[in-house]
């Protein structure tokens, strides 16, 4: 499929590691992650709910087919960078309606939680060596 030439609405989203580069075309409601279905690439039914979220609070569920390009972090993280994507996507097709149901849920806030770095020194950001008497 040529993507070039169909138009669509583009969104990053970003959480912990993971960074996700969504695009929304016009379609009937298919999920694409790397090239897979949402089914095969999330086993978890709880992470296919969290990526679904924007779609179902704004309705439009049947009206976009989605393909992302996500890397990095875990499945969760993953899982919550495609959400903020996709929210981030639905407001280059619809700012004034959505922007405040998806505000109001969240899901433009980019979750600032990340893990802190290992300092010298300690075996993790804050885990002291074991303390010797001797």
């Amino acid at each position: 499929m040529d993507y070039n030439t169909r138009p669509y609405f583009y969104g990053t989203g970003r959480r912990k590691k993971s960074v996700t580069r969504v695009r929304l075309y016009a379609g009937s409601g298919s999920v694409t992650i790397n090239g897979r279905d949402i089914d095969d690439y999330f086993g978890i039914e709880t992470l296919k709910l969290i990526v679904r979220q924007p779609l179902e609070l704004t309705g439009t569920t049947e009206k976009f087919d989605i393909e992302c390009r996500v890397g990095g972090g875990g499945v969760t993280g993953q899982a919550g960078a495609i959400r903020h994507g996709i929210s981030r996507a639905l407001l280059q097709y619809n700012s004034d309606e959505l922007r405040p149901l998806l505000k109001k849920a969240g899901f433009l806030t980019r979750d600032p939680r990340m893990k802190e770095r290992k300092k010298y020194g300690l075996k993790a950001a804050r885990r002291a060596p074991q303390f010797s008497k001797r």
